[in-house]
């Protein structure tokens, strides 16, 4: 029996999913500017780096490596293939998974640095995130946002693992900044005094 879900699915290739984001980025700053009335392009270039950021990171978690004929692989989106949702609550349960322990590695340390710079971006886009419990849970959240967008795709899963090493990476990007504000300071007064 042939059902309509059964027919549903959706192909998004790596240039179109970026040209949504971008899409969606850009309508998102314009509502927020004709809201406000004014453009304060200071912030906006600031914003950039977070557009950025979010690029990398869209682009490693909903088309990662694998390649057939030299192309990045498509996402698709298959209401006859969502269900079961692919979602691991069970910490550490997937690390131990792995083939080798190379794909372990790749896996632990692409996590980890890849939210890296939303621990460094997040502060400097906006300053009222200027401590550890504010960056930390914001840089989570985000990472949340992400495995939770990954569920209906079938080739994508949904990890509480990942979002635990992006967090680390939040937490070691956050602990970059604050030593580079911290040494910043420390230069900015010792010139000062002489």
């Amino acid at each position: 029996m042939v059902t309509w879900y059964s027919r549903t699915m959706v192909t998004i290739s790596f240039i179109q999913g970026e040209v949504l984001f971008a899409v969606a980025w850009l309508a998102v700053r314009v509502a927020v500017c004709m809201r406000r009335h004014r453009v304060d392009w200071g912030h906006e270039a600031r914003l950039l780096l977070m557009y950025v950021n979010l690029a990398v990171i869209l682009r490693f978690t909903f088309f990662p490596f694998s390649r057939v004929d030299g192309r990045v692989q498509p996402l698709v989106f298959d209401l006859a293939e969502m269900l079961p949702l692919r979602l691991n609550l069970v910490p550490f349960k997937q690390l131990l998974w792995y083939e080798t322990t190379r794909d372990l590695l790749i896996n632990l340390i692409g996590n980890v640095a890849m939210f890296v710079p939303t621990g460094i971006v997040l502060p400097i886009v906006w300053p009222r995130l200027d401590r550890f419990w504010k960056v930390v849970p914001a840089g989570m959240l985000v990472s949340l946002c992400i495995e939770v967008l990954q569920l209906p795709f079938s080739s994508r899963g949904t990890d509480v693992d990942d979002l635990l090493l992006n967090t680390l990476g939040v937490t070691i990007g956050y602990v970059l900044f604050s030593l580079a504000r911290g040494l910043r300071a420390k230069g900015a007064s010792s010139c000062k005094l002489n």
